[in-house]
């Protein structure tokens, strides 16, 4: 009988690659842990109730769609240039300035008549985050417009203005991109 002493490295190689995944593993629970999660707010609601409701809120949406249009007044653009290697034109993106902001809205019907007594509602947010959040619910009817006055804006960024108006039955929503520029040294 040969007496082999040949070395097998194989449960070696299975303890190597058992390491190597718990390793990675915990790398990856680690890194996932660090990264903040922030909840959507699209519609102005938290995420599950825009889910479960959201054939609700389109027929609402369509609805007032259909006998009124919501206008902002009095605010500087920001003309975007399309990209030319996207075939996704880019939308114009309202200007805003640090320190205190003002934003006026119209809600009228298809005819051209001011609506006064609709329930409106505004937010200010960053698109993937709510730190910065700022609501305004019951935004007044003043002058003839939906005013709100004096947000103030600090931080450099994307922004989204969010404005929702109530008719009767029907909702309504606005969502305009708007940019805060760096200042420069």
């Amino acid at each position: 009988m040969a007496n082999t002493k040949e070395k097998t490295y194989w449960p070696h190689m299975i303890l190597g690659f058992l390491a190597v995944g718990l390793t990675l593993s915990y790398w990856t629970v680690k890194s996932a842990m660090q990264m903040p999660v922030q909840e959507s707010n699209q519609y102005m609601l938290k995420y599950q109730m825009a889910d479960i409701n959201i054939n609700q809120i389109l027929e609402a949406q369509k609805a007032f769609d259909k006998d009124y249009i919501i206008n902002i007044l009095n605010v500087q653009m920001i003309v975007m240039m399309d990209n030319v290697n996207s075939n996704r034109p880019q939308s114009n993106l309202v200007k805003l300035s640090k320190g205190n902001n003002d934003f006026s809205y119209k809600v009228l019907s298809k005819k051209g008549q001011n609506i006064a007594d609709a329930k409106v509602t505004f937010l200010l947010t960053q698109p993937h985050s709510r730190t910065q959040d700022q609501l305004v619910e019951n935004v007044p009817y003043v002058n003839g417009k939906y005013s709100i006055e004096a947000l103030d804006i600090q931080k450099e960024g994307r922004y989204t203005l969010q404005f929702r108006a109530e008719v009767g039955d029907t909702i309504g929503y606005s969502e305009i991109s708007a940019y805060l520029k760096p200042l420069k040294p």
